[in-house]
C-alpha cells in the first residue's frame, strides 16, 4: 500500500521541467566544453596574444581558480536568488564573458575575462546536479544523474576536435563566439521553465563577507606564488615572499573564522567525518591528474611534435571516447562490487595510463598516445562514481549540500595547483635536462664530431652559408627537444606515482552502501 501511495503521490513531471532540465544540461555542456576546446588550441591563443609558454597557462588557471571560488558559494547563492535566477545570471554572465574573451587584446585582458567566465560558469554544474533531486521523483534520480553525466562526458569527447577545427578554420576567437547563441537560448528557457524554489532574500543579512574575502585572498595569493615563483626566483622576490605570508595568514584566519561563526560560507565541520576528509583528498588528486594532463598533452604535441590544433584534437578525443564507454560499465559495476575496490581499480588504471604516457620519445606518434589515453579514459568514471558516494554517503542529510560544494572545490583546487606546479617544473626540469645533455654532447666526442660533419655537409650541399654554425644550431635544437621530452616524461610519471601512492589511504575508508546513499546530490 505504501508503495502504491508513493507512486500516486508522486509529483507529475511537466513539459516545462523537461525543457528546463535539458536547457540547464546545455549550459553545463557549454561550461565543460569551454575547458576542452581551449586546451587543444592553447598554442594558437599563445601566438595570438604574444604570450610565452609558461604565461599561457594562466588562460586555464584563471578559469579554474574563479570556479574554485564560486563553487562553495553556489549552494548559498541558490537559496538567496533561487535556482532559476542564479542559473540564468550564471549562464548570461558566462556568455558575455565568452564574447569578451574573443575580443581580448592582450594576455592580461584574456586572463581577466577568463576569470569572469569561470566565476559565472562555475555555479552551473553543481546547481544542475542538485536540481535532479528537486525536480524529479526518486525513481528517476539515478537515470537522470547518468543522463547528466553523459552530457558532461560528451563535452571532452568532441571538445578537442571541435576546438581544433574551429581554430583551424575560423581562428581561436571562434572558440568563444560559439557560446553566444546557445547561451542566450538557455538563459531564456531556464528563466521561463525552471520554478522549483523561491528567493530567500533575508539570507543576505547573514552573508559571510569576511569568509569570502579570506577565501579569495588565500586562493589568489597561493596561485600567484605557484605561477610566478619560478620566474621571480622564489623567495628572493619581496612580492613572492609577501604573498606567501598573505596566503598563509589568510588560510589560518579562514579556518578559525569559518569554524567559529554561526553562518559560515563554507561548512568545514564536515571534515570531522573520516570518509569525507579522505574523499576530498582523492578529489584533489583527481583534479591534479585530470586538469594537468589535459594541459600537458597539447603543449607537448605542439612543441615537440609540431601539430596544429585540429591534429591535437584527434589525439585528445581518445580520452573522451573511452570515458563515454566507461560510463556504461561503471554504472552497473557500482551496484555489484565494494566501492573501495572500484575506487582502487579506477585510480590504479589512471596511474597505469600516466605511467604509459611517460615512455615517450621524440618520434612518438598517434598510437603511442592512443593507449595511455584509452586507459585513463576508462579509469575516469571508475574514479568519479565511487569517490562521490564514499565521500558523501556517511554524512547527515542536512550537511550534504554544503559538503558537496566543498568536495567539488577540492577537485578544482587540485587542478589549479597542479597546473601551476607543472608549469613551474616544465621550466626547471627542461633547464636541468638540457644542462645534462649539453655536458655529454662534447665537441671532443667522436660521435658528436661525426654528427656535426654530416650535418655540415648536408647544409653545404644545400648552399647555406656558414654550415658549421648551422650544424651546431641543429645539434642544440635536438638537445633542447630531447630535454623537453624527458621533462614531460618526468611529469607524466610523477602524476602516475601520485595516483598510485594515494591508494595507500583507501583501506581507511569505511564501506558505504550505494542504495542508502542514493538520494545524495552527486557530481
Amino acid at each position: 500500500m505504501s508503495s502504491g501511495m508513493a507512486e500516486t503521490d508522486e509529483k507529475p513531471i511537466s513539459l516545462a521541467n523537461w525543457i528546463g532540465f535539458f536547457s540547464m544540461g546545455v549550459g553545463v555542456f557549454m561550461a565543460v566544453l569551454d575547458i576542452q576546446i581551449v586546451a587543444s588550441s592553447l598554442h594558437e591563443i599563445q601566438a595570438g596574444l604574444s604570450a610565452t609558454q609558461d604565461e599561457i597557462a594562466w588562460v586555464q588557471t584563471s578559469y579554474l581558480i574563479a570556479e574554485v571560488i564560486i563553487i562553495p558559494l553556489s549552494g548559498w547563492l541558490a537559496k538567496v536568488l533561487s535556482t532559476r535566477i542564479l542559473f540564468t545570471l550564471s549562464c548570461g554572465g558566462f556568455t558575455l564573458a565568452s564574447i569578451a574573451c574573443a575580443f581580448a587584446w592582450n594576455l592580461p585582458a584574456m586572463i581577466i575575462f577568463r576569470a569572469v567566465q569561470g566565476f559565472m560558469g562555475g555555479a552551473m554544474i553543481p546547481v544542475t546536479f542538485v536540481v535532479i533531486y528537486e525536480m524529479f521523483p526518486k525513481r528517476l534520480h539515478g537515470p537522470m544523474t547518468i543522463v547528466l553525466g553523459l552530457i558532461v562526458t560528451i563535452a571532452p569527447t568532441i571538445g578537442p576536435v571541435m576546438g581544433g577545427y574551429l581554430t583551424d578554420a575560423y581562428g581561436w576567437q571562434s572558440l568563444f563566439l560559439i557560446n553566444l547563441l546557445p547561451g542566450l537560448v538557455v538563459c531564456f528557457l531556464v528563466l521561463k521553465t525552471v520554478d522549483i524554489d523561491q528567493p530567500e532574500w533575508q539570507l543576505l543579512k547573514k552573508i559571510d563577507f569576511v569568509g569570502i574575502v579570506l577565501i579569495a585572498l588565500f586562493l589568489g595569493s597561493l596561485q600567484f606564488v605557484l605561477e610566478e615563483g619560478v620566474r621571480e626566483q622564489w623567495f628572493e622576490s619581496r612580492l613572492i615572499t609577501g604573498l606567501t605570508i598573505v596566503a598563509a595568514v589568510s588560510f589560518v584566519a579562514m579556518l578559525i573564522w569559518e569554524l567559529t561563526i554561526e553562518h559560515p560560507i563554507i561548512e568545514l565541520n564536515a571534515f570531522k567525518n573520516g570518509n569525507f576528509a579522505i574523499g576530498c583528498a582523492y578529489s584533489f588528486v583527481l583534479g591534479v591528474g585530470l586538469y594537468t594532463i589535459t594541459y600537458l598533452t597539447p603543449i607537448y604535441l605542439a612543441s615537440v611534435n609540431g601539430l596544429n590544433s585540429l591534429q591535437i584534437g584527434y589525439y585528445l578525443m581518445v580520452v573522451g571516447l573511452f570515458q563515454l564507454v566507461s560510463a556504461f560499465i561503471a554504472g552497473p559495476l557500482e551496484d555489484k562490487i565494494d566501492l573501495r575496490l572500484m575506487l582502487a581499480l579506477g585510480f590504479g588504471l589512471f596511474a597505469l595510463g600516466s605511467w604509459m604516457n611517460s615512455q615517450l620519445t621524440a618520434e612518438a606518434g598517434y598510437w603511442e598516445f592512443f593507449w595511455p589515453q584509452a586507459v585513463r579514459g576508462m579509469a575516469l568514471m571508475l574514479c568519479f562514481l565511487p569517490i562521490n558516494t564514499l565521500s558523501l554517503g556517511l554524512l547527515p542529510v542536512e550537511e550534504v549540500k554544503n559538503a558537496s560544494g566543498l568536495y567539488n572545490l577540492m577537485r578544482n583546487l587540485g587542478g589549479a595547483i597542479g597546473l601551476a606546479v607543472a608549469n613551474t617544473e616544465i621550466i626547471n626540469l627542461t633547464k636541468t635536462h638540457y644542462a645534462a645533455i649539453r655536458e655529454s654532447v662534447s665537441a671532443t666526442r667522436y660521435s658528436v664530431q661525426t654528427a656535426l660533419e654530416v650535418l655540415s655537409q648536408n647544409l653545404t650541399q644545400h648552399g647555406l652559408p656558414d654550415p658549421q654554425a648551422g650544424a651546431l644550431k641543429q645539434i642544440t635544437a635536438l638537445a633542447l627537444r630531447e630535454a623537453e621530452v624527458m621533462t614531460f616524461n618526468n611529469l607524466f610519471e610523477a602524476i602516475g606515482f601520485l595516483f598510485f601512492i594515494s591508494l595507500l589511504v583507501a583501506p581507511f575508508l569505511r564501506k558505504v552502501d550505494p542504495e542508502k546513499a542514493a538520494e545524495l546530490p552527486m557530481d
